[in-house]
């Protein structure tokens, strides 16, 4: 059997149409990674930038109902672990990117631009870096969001305890009664006279909770600080 003789312009051709092919393919992952580039850089800028947006046109056929939240639900988290529920433009700490991520993969699937971006996290991230428990949503309307992502440590296991006297006065007094009760319970018997009497317990009771209740009201007053309800959305530092 003889071989076939070999045209060196066929040759020069396909060599030539290969080169394109290539030149093509590097193309296209140029295109795909600027176009990528361009994209995290305008969802970077609907975090950081104050949106009018209360609500994005998704798609509910594709939404996961797990991840959808009603205002009422996320205020009662936030006062009852003291957090903040504000505007992305806010939160003063980094967004990670496989935040970026879900948000690009979601306005693909839904073929929108996401914008009016919430973070639901501690007071303290809304003024400076750290890394506790934060959590993005996006605006559905009528006050229910989706959860995008939620990055960083969880919060403390004791944190709603902790803060429960925060919630409100009641809570609050209750604490500094108690507290006061104790305290008074600890004294030794005859400290102030020879005998001990129910009248003399509740006089050092008195003098006890007016103490710790002068501290609390100059702590409170001199570092501004109000009640959960009144700070989990609010924008103000002074909370």
């Amino acid at each position: 059997m003889l071989l076939k003789r070999t045209n060196i312009q066929e040759k020069l051709i396909l060599a030539k149409q290969r080169d394109k092919a290539a030149d093509s393919l590097i193309n296209e992952v140029y295109r795909l990674l600027a176009k990528g580039d361009h994209d995290r850089k305008r969802i970077g800028a609907n975090l950081k930038n104050k949106a009018e947006l209360v609500s994005n046109d998704f798609n509910f056929d594709l939404l996961a109902t797990t991840e959808i939240y009603h205002l009422r639900h996320i205020k009662k988290i936030a006062v009852d672990y003291r957090l903040r529920f504000l505007d992305s433009h806010y939160f003063k700490g980094k967004i990670p990117e496989e935040a970026i991520t879900k948000i690009k993969k979601l306005e693909k699937e839904h073929e929108l631009e996401l914008k009016g971006f919430k973070i639901l996290a501690p007071s303290k991230l809304f003024k400076l870096k750290d890394r506790d428990d934060p959590i993005l949503f996006a605006p559905i309307g009528n006050d229910h969001y989706y959860l995008i992502h939620k990055w960083g440590h969880d919060l403390h296991p004791l944190r709603k305890i902790l803060m429960w006297p925060f919630k409100s006065l009641v809570n609050l007094i209750a604490l500094v009664v108690s507290i006061s009760y104790l305290i008074t319970l600890l004294v030794p018997n005859g400290l102030f006279s020879k005998e001990s009497s129910s009248f003399q317990f509740w006089v050092i009771f008195f003098f006890m909770f007016k103490c710790l209740a002068s501290i609390v009201i100059f702590y409170g007053f001199a570092l501004g600080k109000n009640f959960n309800p009144a700070i989990w959305n609010s924008k103000y530092l002074k909370t």
